[in-house]
């Protein structure tokens, strides 16, 4: 016997996935900021490491935007909120984006949870963005321990 899927709440995934796109593309301008504030021995790599993370933040924006047409809804024109806390050491920037990365993954799980069994595209799209969320909070988790320690950054 098949299995038909249960109905989607469009209206609630168009405003979810409007929230993702809102999100990602305050990324994209906070990674940009923040790459135009490192300073000292290590800018050139921290400043093609933030870069990189921006162009990917407008690729998450796009992708979810295309999802929302997708569903027949109307892409958001806003974006998420920026805070701007005026310290700009390689360590706060880094702890303020593994702040936004959470709140982004949160996201991406409330948006899961409204399509799965619901549609196999939006499942997998999230699943996908879920893992590199997930992936990228761990690379920042990383850059934030203490060099030779092994334990997970718990700032």
């Amino acid at each position: 016997m098949s299995q038909t899927p249960q109905e989607l709440d469009t209206a609630r995934i168009v405003k979810l996935l409007n929230q993702i796109m809102e999100m990602e593309l305050a990324g994209v301008v906070r990674y940009t900021h923040y790459s135009l504030m490192v300073y000292g021995f290590s800018r050139i790599p921290i400043v093609e490491w933030l870069r990189k993370e921006a162009t990917e933040s407008l690729a998450h924006a796009q992708q979810a935007g295309e999802m929302v047409t997708m569903l027949g809804g109307h892409p958001s024109l806003k974006i998420g909120s920026l805070l701007e806390s005026h310290q700009h050491d390689i360590g706060t920037l880094l702890r303020e984006s593994l702040e936004h990365e959470k709140t982004a993954r949160a996201l991406y799980y409330e948006l899961l949870a409204a399509v799965q069994g619901r549609s196999v595209v939006l499942e997998e799209y999230t699943r996908e963005m879920i893992q590199l969320e997930e992936i990228h909070a761990d690379e920042v988790n990383k850059m934030l321990r203490t060099p030779g320690e092994t334990g997970v950054f718990k700032g």
